[in-house]
């Protein structure tokens, strides 16, 4: 049987607010902070790695809620412009579409912000909001926001399980915990059903634990271990991975970076463009690394993600791979 997407995301979807640069802390009292711009555009790592993904040249779908309020309709209306389909974004008639405001420091990389977000929908959505059908209609299956949806995440299991089993390839971006927990035993079921694992550095080091030293190499080989090929970002020092038997790294992209909202869900599109596409592990990372740098060009998440080409024309050289 055909698959009907190349990709089908689970998570989340809201509209962002970037505003920045900041050349001090958030001040309370009642002060008010001018900065040099504010965007309006479309936020959650879901949404960011399926319109980036989509960018790229795939066919992809996003499953997750929104509400029945003005954010929900941008949000949806954002999406469809993108080329990504919505038919299993569901509307939730009472609760509210998440809304994230991020506030951009003023470091010569763009890379520090603060990010205040109001969950909404996030905290009902659930294995009920995933077709069945869709699971067993993609090439690829993605879960983000692994921390953000307290009813989905022990539902993943199964849920990746399911696609396995009717072909699809699996991944996980979880984010942030906002608690600082880690939920070691949610992530001990999930972890032998994903194919792939997308930290950043800092949430390698935290999901792995203590064992790794803070080092994000060893922490992917510690990751690497329970199951899935660990790929870390590590921001404009480029990348690495673990197949749990060979590490291999790729340098960074050199950009001037506007902001680094979304960076790491635009590389995740890109690992997911390029493992689609038959590319070896090198190569994902290296086409994966120029889809989050370049995305970095414009303020938000989605304005500057890249075409394949512009990607494949960017993307850097591996910097080692050991054995």
């Amino acid at each position: 049987m055909p698959h009907s997407f190349d990709l089908v995301v689970l998570g989340d979807a809201n509209p962002d607010v970037v505003v920045g640069p900041l050349a001090g802390p958030l001040a309370f009292g009642q002060r008010e902070q001018l900065v040099g711009s504010g965007t309006l555009t479309l936020g959650g790592s879901a949404a960011i790695t399926a319109c980036g993904a989509a960018r790229l040249g795939l066919s992809v779908a996003l499953a997750g809620r929104v509400g029945d309020d003005a954010a929900g309709r941008f949000v949806r209306e954002a999406l469809t412009e993108r080329g990504v389909d919505t038919s299993a974004l569901r509307t939730d008639p009472e609760l509210p579409t998440p809304l994230t405001v991020a506030v951009t420091g003023s470091g010569d990389s763009g890379a520090d912000r603060a990010i205040l977000t109001s969950p909404g929908v996030l905290a009902a959505t659930g294995s009920r909001d995933i077709p069945p059908g869709l699971l067993t209609a993609a090439r690829h299956v993605h879960a983000a926001s692994y921390f953000l949806l307290p009813q989905l995440a022990p539902a993943l299991p199964a849920l990746l399980r399911t696609a396995r089993r009717h072909g699809a390839t699996t991944s996980l971006d979880t984010n942030d915990d906002p608690a600082g927990r880690w939920d070691p035993e949610g992530l001990a079921a999930l972890l032998p059903v994903t194919d792939f694992l997308l930290p950043n550095a800092a949430e390698a080091v935290a999901l792995a634990g203590p064992g790794s030293g803070g080092s994000p190499a060893a922490a992917a080989a510690l990751l690497a271990a329970r199951g899935p090929v660990t790929v870390v970002k590590n921001g404009a020092e480029g990348a690495l991975a673990h197949d749990g038997h060979t590490p291999v790294q790729v340098r960074g992209v050199p950009v001037t970076p506007r902001d680094t909202v979304g960076a790491g869900d635009s590389f995740d599109a890109g690992f997911i463009a390029a493992h689609l596409a038959g590319l070896p592990l090198a190569a994902a990372l290296e086409l994966a690394a120029a889809c989050g740098a370049l995305s970095t060009r414009a303020h938000g998440g989605t304005p500057s993600q890249p075409t394949w080409q512009e990607a494949a024309d960017h993307a850097a050289a591996p910097a080692a791979t050991t054995d």
